[in-house]
């Protein structure tokens, strides 16, 4: 095997100091682009690749930060829940693509890790990747937290007694959820207020009293603080919720049928459907479409979140967008924050939201 260049061959091909070359790579942004430049055509024409686990020997660290998420092919089941199912809720092996509703990806979890991506990339660390099933998912976890100096994780991807443990050894910061203890940080947004104000909208715009609320079966902080936001602003505006919630357990097959069925069993329908989340949404409006139902003309849907099928859905969904790609970076700056000061307790940031008004609300766009 022919000798792997290393630091110095690259700094001396460039005309610059070792440091130069290690910033180049590790913080791009304290170095001018000319430098910059010059330090990565050395590295390409020497076929240079940065050392993580060499840079972690020399400064402590690993140079990695880590991101876990649970398998959106087999949302079924909560860690602790035993047989992952399919994404509609079929059976099969975990990881099934033939189970998962494609048309709405990239989701939530895929803007916030580009997020994160995105920060690592500029504070010069290297991001490892990793997630899994029910079934492997303490296995998974702990050992990606073996390779990183921090890791950022979707909320409720492993039990709560695996996520206190590894919290214990390295920084961690849980997405849509507020410090469980002084060992977990938290990154949310303004999930009541952003609902407060989508229901506003709805009513001061359109006029609409008679609103009912579509909610998921799994119950996370985020899905509840926007059912608090819609019961909320209802009460500002000397409202009261005439119909119960409607539960949409989209983790199990023929759940948009199921919502339908419940929703048609009505008397009437209501003016408007305000869903805890697009996914919710968009599988609704598919199914009232199906059965010959107008999105907005005979009642109104709504989302939260922000994901870009709902951009190109038909109609296009009003939603409350979070600002996914700033919650991942937000993340790793928690993390890095905590890595170097690990006696600080843990902290919970809460970014604002933004409100897109499209058509399916009954608003017309440009």
């Amino acid at each position: 095997m022919v000798r792997r260049p290393t630091v110095y061959d690259v700094a001396e091909r460039a005309g610059v100091s070792i440091a130069t070359v290690s910033f180049t790579f590790r913080q791009p942004h304290r170095v001018k682009p000319s430098t910059k430049e010059n330090v990565l055509t050395a590295a390409k024409e020497l076929g240079y690749v940065p050392s993580g686990n060499a840079r972690g020997l020399a400064r402590g660290r690993t140079g990695a930060l880590g991101i876990y998420s649970y398998d959106y092919y087999s949302l079924g089941a909560r860690p602790d829940d035993g047989d992952a199912v399919g994404a509609d809720g079929a059976g099969g092996p975990a990881g099934d693509a033939s189970n998962a509703d494609l048309r709405l990806f990239p989701v939530y979890v895929d803007e916030v890790q580009r997020g994160v991506a995105l920060e690592c990339r500029r504070r010069g660390y290297t991001l490892i990747v990793s997630g899994g099933s029910q079934a492997n998912s303490e296995t998974a976890f702990a050992d990606i937290a073996g390779q990183v100096d921090g890791l950022a994780m979707f909320p409720r991807s492993v039990s709560d007694h695996v996520l206190e443990r590894i919290s214990k050894m390295i920084p961690v910061v849980e997405f849509s959820e507020r410090p469980h203890s002084d060992t977990v940080s938290g990154v949310t947004c303004d999930n009541a207020g952003g609902m407060r104000r989508l229901t506003e909208h709805l009513i001061s715009t359109h006029g609409f009293e008679d609103l009912q609320f579509v909610g998921p079966a799994r119950i996370f902080p985020d899905a509840l603080a926007r059912y608090e936001g819609f019961q909320s602003q209802l009460r500002s505006s000397g409202l009261k919720e005439l119909r119960e919630p409607l539960v949409a357990d989209e983790g199990k097959p023929g759940w948009s049928e199921k919502v339908a069925d419940t929703l048609l069993a009505q008397e009437s329908l209501p003016a408007a459907l305000v869903c805890a989340q697009d996914e919710i949404a968009l599988g609704i409006m598919g199914e009232l479409a199906a059965r010959g139902i107008s999105v907005p003309g005979q009642i109104a849907v709504t989302g939260f979140d922000g994901i870009a099928a709902g951009l190109i859905s038909r109609p296009p969904l009003t939603t409350i967008r979070q600002p996914m790609e700033l919650m991942g970076r937000t993340a790793v700056g928690i993390l890095l924050d905590r890595f170097e000061h690990p006696e600080t307790p843990a902290r919970s940031q809460e970014l604002p939201v933004q409100l897109i008004v499209r058509e399916s609300c009954g608003c017309l766009t440009a």
